[in-house]
């Protein structure tokens, strides 16, 4: 009876000390070598953030969900980017990427809201009528999900012309106004000729109303036709 005590004893050391010896299982993923999915979404809320800081009124990023069955390498620097062209703000698409030590791009889908006050036309505006205040109306709104080029200033419209008739209600864009002119059909314009070590002037008439920065035409003293930029001031550039 005692040998059969002392070998059961002895069966029993020798299993616990097997399972003593055996090695522990592995932790699971390794997951110090694998990205945080969650701090991507915060590379690229915080690129819209930047992207945005100009707009104006009340900025509000959403950045939506990260595919949690992506299994990414380990970045230290993820960089976001946007394709050519692409809108920072409305419904748009931001890429994060890594260089290195591994290579990988993912791109996530955010929604950037922009509420701020627009110009909307409280009157039916004429063609080529220049706008004036009493016929302009401020409204609020998320102007993100309107086109480019919404007017945001009244100051931005007061003295433009549309290039179309639009009825009441229209919310303004530039590309829809011309604008105000700064040298006019028939007014004495200053002509400035540049060159690289030179500049001369001369007096014209303006043969065609222009905008700043627009092709003005000018007819010299002399009947000589050129044709030059407008600038502000009754000024006409011409580069050499």
């Amino acid at each position: 009876m005692k040998r059969q005590i002392v070998a059961f004893s002895l069966l029993t050391l020798l299993i616990a000390g097997a399972h003593a010896q055996q090695p522990k299982p592995a932790a699971p993923a390794q997951a110090a070598g694998r990205q945080n999915l969650a701090a991507l979404r915060g590379v690229a809320e915080q690129y819209l953030q930047t992207q945005s800081a100009g707009l104006p009124g009340s900025v509000s990023v959403k950045v939506g969900a990260v595919d949690q069955r992506l299994s990414l390498a380990s970045c230290p620097a993820p960089q976001a980017f946007q394709q050519p062209g692409a809108r920072p703000w409305g419904k748009t698409t931001v890429g994060v990427r890594c260089t290195a030590p591994s290579a990988w791009t993912i791109y996530i889908q955010a929604q950037v809201s922009v509420t701020a006050e627009y110009i909307v036309a409280a009157v039916p505006l004429a063609q080529g009528q220049p706008l004036e205040q009493g016929q302009l109306t401020v409204l609020k709104g998320d102007i993100a999900a309107m086109p480019n080029g919404i007017i945001t200033d009244v100051a931005q419209a007061i003295g433009r012309t549309p290039l179309v008739s639009l009825p009441a209600g229209t919310a303004l864009r530039l590309d829809t106004l011309r604008s105000r002119p700064v040298v006019q059909q028939g007014q004495a314009v200053q002509l400035v000729s540049r060159g690289s070590n030179f500049s001369v002037s001369s007096e014209g008439k303006a043969i065609n109303n222009a905008g700043d920065g627009q092709v003005a035409q000018v007819r010299t003293k002399s009947g000589i036709v050129v044709s030059g930029t407008a600038r502000s001031g009754g000024l006409v550039e011409i580069v050499l």
